[in-house]
């Protein structure tokens, strides 16, 4: 298995890169979320994980562990291949995954390309109890959290944001700090839509 790459930046697309590592040049498959995080320095270190198939070796490559290890549960699931928990990777972050699972909320999986409500569903029940176990997560205060940020989301609709780009705000002013009270998760997205 290898661990990560670390070596020489040769190409950089939204979908791969290419690592030069002692003369050898890797094609690792990389998601959107990972090429964002990706500087375009010529030196990187990228943690990987290696599918290998019957008729292939594939490269997967992360900026973060935190990505991996979502990436690698996502896997375990069954129905979920690589290009699905790739592509799921690429819509969401893997801290709006991990928390989405973590409080059971089948539309924002379900609103994944590709991502049907059995395949949400099943990806909710497989995951669930690993994700609460694994990050130490209280589902109360998780629950009360998303309550807040439900309530901040309808406040910002009715002030004529789209939800969507509200969202996105609010989960970045969230991961910062999710004990904030609603006014104060509708004052900090407001300073930063």
């Amino acid at each position: 298995m290898i661990h990560h790459l670390k070596g020489k930046l040769v190409e950089k697309n939204p979908t791969n890169v290419v690592v030069e590592c002692g003369g050898v040049g890797y094609f690792v498959n990389i998601s959107l979320n990972t090429f964002s995080k990706i500087s375009d320095s010529e030196s990187i270190q990228i943690y990987t994980h290696l599918q290998v198939k019957e008729d292939s070796h594939t490269l997967f490559g992360f900026a973060e562990k935190s990505e991996r290890e979502i990436f690698r549960l996502l896997l375990s699931v069954s129905g979920i291949g690589s290009s699905t928990a790739r592509t799921m990777l690429s819509s969401l972050s893997p801290t709006q995954i991990r928390d989405a699972i973590a409080s059971g909320d089948v539309p924002t999986i379900q609103g994944i390309k590709g991502i049907g409500a059995k395949t949400a569903q099943r990806v909710i029940l497989d995951l669930k109890d690993k994700i609460l176990k694994i990050y130490n997560i209280d589902e109360v205060s998780l629950n009360s959290n998303n309550t807040n940020k439900d309530e901040a989301l309808s406040a910002l609709e009715v002030l004529g944001f789209a939800r969507k780009q509200a969202e996105r705000v609010i989960d970045k002013v969230l991961t910062q700090d999710s004990s904030l009270s609603v006014e104060d998760i509708i004052k900090q997205t407001l300073k930063n839509l």
